[in-house]
């Protein structure tokens, strides 16, 4: 197994699985299937590169550490919707 694939796998699937998690809960099915488009091209790159072992490590861990952000993070700092943004200083 080919620890630096591996974790860069782990960073890249994270990181999609991150944008669909803390996505404004309106917006999360588009944001859902455009992260479903990059995960096409990672399951591509598995295959062509015949990296099996390394695809599973990296989304077992992804999911365990996004996981562990929403115990420790997301659950008390729920994503806000983007209609109660106020920008200080405006005069409306």
């Amino acid at each position: 197994m080919d620890f630096g694939i591996a974790i860069l796998l782990t960073i890249f699937i994270g990181f999609m699985l991150f944008i669909v998690q803390r996505s404004e809960p309106k917006r999360r099915l588009l944001v859902a299937v455009g992260m479903l488009l990059g995960g096409e091209l990672i399951r591509r790159y598995v295959w062509y590169r015949e990296l099996h072992s390394e695809a599973w490590f990296a989304l077992i861990a992804a999911l365990v550490l996004n996981f562990l952000f929403w115990l420790l993070i997301g659950r008390y700092n729920p994503v806000g919707s983007s209609d109660r943004i106020q920008v200080m200083g405006m005069d409306d």
